[in-house]
């Protein structure tokens, strides 16, 4: 009974996934481009055939005549077509039919969201069948107002209703319209006609002075000023009389209002009676607008907004063009899913047969195919342990005779377990099919990412700047390159060169070399460094300190300007709220791409795990992004500092559940199929994607498209870092001191505190190169030895005893 309900299922499952004719976005453009034009043709030949169609009648039976001539601005093509629509057609109101061609013209030609467009067609049909109606029931003896369509339904319905009742059903759809579409009510309709009502009263007040002025004697004869205080106590001054009170019963509440006065207080002022009090209808309140009074900052800035508009990041290469589809290669037919049926209903009834030999009953089974693996949920009978199916996992590889499968029990917000099986031929995602997605091109991100296709074969987009930073693993030749280069090229085909700048370290001197191409437009480095893609591992560290020293820096910017993050900085820095002449100045992203980070953990050891760990912990805010591969995920390797800092990860296949754990924490990467097959967590589910493949020749020439274009005069410079070799030691000698020594030396003098904190913050300096600049200052007598958590004492009082101290030492030497 099993298998006889789960073989339906299985189809229905498999026929939900042909594919669908579709437009390319060429295809599309040319296709809108021949509405739009069609539709001005239409027009044309609409409005010349209302001038001129009793004279072209007699050539409409004589089309194939080349002698004939017709009047119509678009010759017997017109006349023929502007007859069929408007003579036999809709009348007058096939004029609609061109708008909205022209539309739909536009729709295909922008690429637009079709559902508006279909709400247009619909809406756009009643209108036509409407008024086609409505003009042929007025004027019966024209066919050309109402057409033949309309006449003939007027007759149809008059034979039935009668004159009535189309009266009433053209009544009807017309408050059917105007409900749906205009959203009226009888509220809104009844407040129209008052508005009217009151301006029209308004305006016949002002045209009459005199009789108002005699209207205001009459009231203050008859009616004397009310000076009793207790009636001020009260808190409320009337306008109108009491006669009045029906009139007041019209005037809206909201717009009502009491003047409070204090019992101690005397009124500000007291009103004198205007002159036109006739009635409630004719008051009209002023309301003046109170503006919110702005810092002087701020009203500087909207001056120079309004003359020069916001401040464009991209101005300097304004010309500069992204890189275009046609660079990336077309895999033509092998990138499509193709549904092998045979191995579909073979995989289904294996498993079925399998999990029956462990007498496991399942109710329900659904296939979803995907580029490389399909994923077959089962839903198991009552009573049935989910252990028990996660047990079987190699029995039920051995069974399909597959590479290896992977069972997710259960999958995450269904209620069904997840068996995935390989494909025997597995489809191939290229970048191109990629980058050209609605999802990654109408992404709202600020990093976008796309790495491939899921196992629904729906692309999959992540933004890096909500990862922040995310780890790569995997065993030799199973795609962690082609991985990095489908990041990259994904920030490239998104981001200009003012926007994103790349660091890149490449242990391995041959991967990352082909975007030295583009180093003046998107790649920064250190100011004494020829080559902007770090090969030594010594550079690697001066780099990634140089980096903390980056951060640092932007984080002080950033309290300046009392933002909290790099976007909300550079919102405030294009409104020109921020001077520049006080250091600020735009802040493009910064991602540092390693590719081998076990070779610099095994020569470096802790100078690159410390500033790894401490850009990861801080980095975040100031748009500061980490990118870091390696093909061996060992515990060594990828310590807990690091790994705590890195939510978002990416697992390649690796060779031991050991490994799969050491960077996803749960086993799986062990089981992947190799070339691309990878699994991606952000801490919490664990998707399985197909990565993207992006070929070397493809890179290249996305590379030399960009670098052919013109480029800023240098890569970006990252902040000086000086290493240990420029330092000394704890040296009295003048020549073995740091050649920031005497300027230390005067700020830790001014601001008498002797802390290397001090010195980070004043000189923009690294926290080693501060603490030996600490040392050769107590050597030198100018700051105490070490007092724990206290900063040390400044033996030197003042810059003149400074001066004198170091004067002494130099004339001694």
């Amino acid at each position: 009974m099993a298998r006889k309900k789960s073989k339906p299922k299985t189809k229905k499952a498999t026929t939900t996934t042909l594919p669908k004719f579709t437009f390319s976005n060429k295809q599309k453009i040319i296709f809108g481009s021949l509405l739009m034009l069609l539709s001005i043709a239409f027009l044309m030949a609409f409005v010349s055939y209302f001038f001129t169609w009793q004279q072209d009648q007699s050539i409409l039976s004589e089309f194939s005549n080349r002698n004939a001539e017709a009047k119509n601005w678009l010759s017997k093509f017109g006349a023929s077509i502007s007859h069929l629509f408007i003579y036999k057609g809709f009348g007058i109101t096939a004029i609609v039919i061109p708008v909205l061609m022209f539309i739909t013209g536009g729709f295909y030609f922008l690429n637009l969201e079709k559902k508006k467009l279909y709400n247009r067609w619909f809406w756009g049909i009643l209108i036509i069948l409407w008024f086609s109606i409505l003009l042929g029931f007025f004027a019966q003896q024209e066919p050309l107002l109402g057409g033949v369509i309309g006449y003939e339904l007027n007759d149809f319905l008059q034979s039935y209703i009668g004159k009535l009742g189309i009266v009433l059903l053209l009544t009807f759809t017309f408050v059917i319209y105007a409900v749906t579409r205009w959203g009226a009510t009888p509220e809104k309709v009844l407040n129209f006609f008052k508005s009217a009502k009151k301006d029209l009263a308004s305006e016949l007040a002002s045209k009459k002075p005199s009789s108002n002025n005699e209207d205001v004697g009459e009231n203050t004869d008859t009616e004397p000023a009310d000076t009793d205080e207790d009636n001020e106590i009260a808190g409320t001054t009337s306008i109108v009389n009491d006669t009045k009170a029906s009139e007041i019963s019209d005037v809206d509440i909201e717009n009502s209002f009491e003047v409070k006065l204090a019992k101690d207080d005397a009124p500000v002022a007291t009103a004198k009676p205007e002159p036109a009090t006739a009635s409630s209808d004719e008051l009209q309140i002023q309301v003046e607008k109170v503006e919110e009074e702005k810092e002087e900052t701020d009203i500087l800035s909207d001056r120079l907004v309004k003359d020069f508009g916001e401040f464009d990041p991209k101005l300097d290469l304004s010309h500069y063009k992204f890189p275009t589809l046609e660079l990336l290669k077309d895999y033509g037919g092998n990138t499509g899913i193709t549904i092998n049926q045979e191995e579909l209903e073979e995989n289904k009834n294996t498993i079925v047969r399998t999990l029956k030999d462990y007498k496991i009953e399942i109710s329900q089974i659904k296939a979803t195919i995907g580029p490389t693996v399909t994923l077959y949920e089962i839903v198991p009978s009552a009573g049935v342990r989910i252990s028990k199916i996660k047990n079987l996992e190699d029995d039920i590889a051995l069974s399909l005779a597959a590479l290896g499968i992977r069972i997710i029990a259960p999958i995450p917000g269904k209620g069904t377990i997840g068996i995935e099986v390989p494909n025997k031929n597995p489809s191939i995602v290229s970048m191109r099919s990629v980058i050209a997605s609605s999802r990654y091109q109408k992404a709202e991100m600020e990093l976008p990412i796309a790495f491939g296709k899921n196992v629904s074969n729906e692309t999959f987009v992540v933004d890096l700047a909500k990862m922040p930073h995310l780890l790569m693993a995997g065993a030799t030749g199973q795609g962690k390159s082609v991985g990095l280069n489908a990041i990259l090229t994904s920030l490239l085909y998104k981001k200009h060169p003012a926007e994103i700048k790349f660091v890149l370290v490449d242990p391995k001197k041959v991967e990352l070399t082909l975007f030295n191409k583009i180093e003046r437009h998107f790649l920064a480095k250190l100011p004494d460094s020829e080559d902007a893609i770090i090969t030594d591992n010594t550079k690697v560290i001066n780099t990634l300190n140089s980096l903390c020293i980056e951060m640092d820096n932007r984080y002080e910017l950033l309290k300046n300007a009392m933002v909290r993050n790099i976007k909300e900085y550079n919102a405030k820095f294009k409104a020109r709220k921020l001077n520049p002449n006080d250091g600020h100045k735009f802040l493009p992203y910064i991602v540092l791409v390693v590719d081998e980070f076990a070779d610099l953990i095994m020569t470096a050891g802790k100078e690159v795990e410390t500033p790894i760990a401490r850009l990861a912990q801080l980095a975040r805010a100031i748009g500061i992004h980490l990118i870091i591969a390696t093909q061996r995920p060992s515990v060594n390797v990828i310590t807990g500092i690091i790994k705590a800092n890195f939510p978002a990860r990416v697992a390649f296949r690796v060779t031991s559940k050991i490994d799969s754990r050491t960077i996803l924490d749960s086993p799986g990467a062990d089981q992947l199929i190799g070339r691309g097959d990878m699994l991606y967590t952000q801490g919490n589910d664990i998707v399985r994607l197909q990565c993207a493949f992006v070929d070397t020749p493809e890179v290249e020439k996305i590379t030399d498209y960009i670098g052919s274009q013109r480029a800023y005069p240098e890569a970006l410079l990252l902040p000086e870092y000086v290493g240990e070799d420029s330092g000394t030691g704890i040296d009295v000698d003048i020549s073995d001191r740091d050649k920031l020594f005497n300027e230390a030396a005067e700020v830790i003098v001014t601001a008498q505190q002797g802390s290397a904190s001090l010195l980070q913050r004043k000189l923009k300096l690294g926290y080693n190169r501060a603490g030996r600049i600490i040392d050769q200052l107590e050597a030198a007598g100018i700051v105490g030895p070490f007092e724990g958590s206290k900063a040390r004492q400044v033996l030197v009082p003042d810059i003149v005893s400074l001066q004198e101290l170091l004067e002494n030492e130099q004339n001694n030497n």
